[in-house]
């Protein structure tokens, strides 16, 4: 296919399909979603040591939970899901994906033993795979270019919200009720934003006449069309890989700061939590580490894509220099935060890495949307998070849980799980390395 045949098939993002306040609706909206999407994520993170208590899990068996039972049908899900969302109904795939991750996040309120929670958790991978791939592609046709990382980035802070959301609720209604309902007020809302994202998102390819709707999809290229496409792009893949292991860090480190925190400063919690008005040690850590990740994850990822419209203007490498530079200088202080005796000290120093390890989202998917061709958007995102979230996502949680149970037979639970997150954490110097090799390329390969 050459490129003026793609380029008279589809309605590029210079031809808006939306008027700028719907625009904002949409984006508000989708916001919303991608944030319930982490929250139902990451709220099992919080309750991991409950749960570990009451079922008799190890550690391995909570990173799998967190990380690989999840991730597995997510990242192998989200292709097929992205090609029908291609051509499909992109507002019905989400509507229809959150529906069915907030349901099976109920589900896991009422597991018995490690498989039942296993299988739930899964069910909740299934469901969530339905959201981004689509909505990155409806972002991209709703968004002026010049807008297009700064708008992905806005999406993108459901990442921090979501778990901001998700630890404080889970470990305040944990602390009140018990695990189990935290995962039962999780789960709910999502069910009636299913309901509002059905009615009220529009899809931009109805907007085209019929002909040219017959066409586009006639023009549609292939799976195999879009990987060739993919397979010419050398900083994608470099992109892609350096993600995933920042994501391997963001996602195995989450898993267990709730661990650390009770394990090396479980005194001063109870101390800190009485302090602060009677709160209990989970509903303590849950709120500090939410709102630690929430305002400084959401503050770094809206600053990031802030920072690369407007240095890619002047340069497009812009799109993987400021991750690679903040990759790099958040690792320090990470250490220190691990490192201190002092639990109030920690968090206070895990919201610098925390706010530098979110600058990476709205660069990182401008850059791989602006990569490809219109009609290979939604393909390349689930590519692209395919490989984040299987390495991040799939092995981040379980690699730093087989490594804290390995490094407590000799040092304790408290030290093992401690220098499991330090050694995963040198991890992001590699990424550092990727995006920055990325470079190189990058600015030949922009296509759109």
């Amino acid at each position: 296919m050459t490129d003026a045949t793609v380029k008279d098939a589809e309605p590029t993002p210079e031809v808006q399909p939306a008027s700028p306040g719907y625009r904002s609706y949409a984006l508000w909206l989708l916001l919303g979603i991608y944030t319930l999407n982490f929250l139902d994520r990451q709220v099992v993170n919080i309750l991991a040591e409950p749960i570990k208590q009451d079922l008799g899990l190890k550690d391995w068996q909570l990173g799998a939970l967190t990380g690989l039972a999840f991730a597995v049908f997510y990242t192998f899900l989200g292709i097929p899901i992205a090609r029908l969302a291609e051509k499909g109904n992109r507002p019905m795939i989400i509507a229809v994906a959150l529906a069915v991750w907030s349901a099976f996040t109920v589900v896991c309120g009422l597991a018995q033993n490690f498989l039942h929670l296993l299988l739930a958790r899964i069910g909740v991978g299934v469901g969530e795979a339905g959201c981004s791939p689509p909505s990155h592609s409806l972002i991209t046709d709703y968004t002026p270019k010049e807008k297009r990382a700064s708008a992905l980035a806005f999406y993108s802070m459901g990442i921090p919200l979501g778990s901001l959301v998700g630890m404080a609720l889970g470990g305040l209604v944990a602390d009140a009720h018990g695990w189990r309902v935290a995962f039962f007020v999780a789960g709910a809302p999502g069910l009636l934003l299913a309901a509002v994202a059905a009615l009220t998102l529009k899809e931009p390819r109805k907007l085209l006449a019929a002909a040219a709707q017959a066409k586009a999809a006639e023009d549609s290229p292939t799976f195999k069309d879009a990987m060739k496409e993919l397979g010419t792009k050398r900083s994608f893949w470099l992109i892609a890989f350096a993600g995933s292991l920042i994501a391997f860090v963001g996602y195995g480190h989450l898993a267990f700061y709730g661990s650390f925190f009770f394990r090396n400063h479980g005194p001063q919690l109870a101390e800190l939590a009485a302090a602060s008005g009677g709160l209990g040690p989970a509903g303590f850590v849950g709120t500090a580490l939410g709102l630690i990740i929430g305002v400084f994850g959401a503050a770094g990822t809206f600053l990031g894509g802030q920072i690369a419209d407007r240095a890619a203007r002047k340069d497009i490498r812009a799109y993987v220099s400021v991750p690679a530079v903040a990759a790099l200088a958040g690792i320090p202080f990470f250490i220190g935060a691990m490192m201190t005796g002092n639990a109030a000290l920690a968090l206070g120093l895990l919201a610098i890495p925390t706010l530098l390890n979110s600058l990476w989202y709205g660069p990182v998917f401008a850059a791989v949307q602006s990569l490809v061709q219109p009609r290979t958007r939604a393909t390349a995102a689930a590519v692209l998070l395919f490989v984040v979230n299987l390495v991040g996502l799939g092995l981040g949680p379980l690699c730093v849980g087989l490594l804290s149970d390995s490094l407590a037979v000799s040092m304790g639970e408290a030290e093992g799980v401690r220098w499991a997150l330090i050694l995963s954490g040198v991890v992001g110097l590699v990424a550092a390395l990727l995006f920055w090799l990325a470079r190189r390329t990058i600015r030949e390969e922009i296509v759109s």
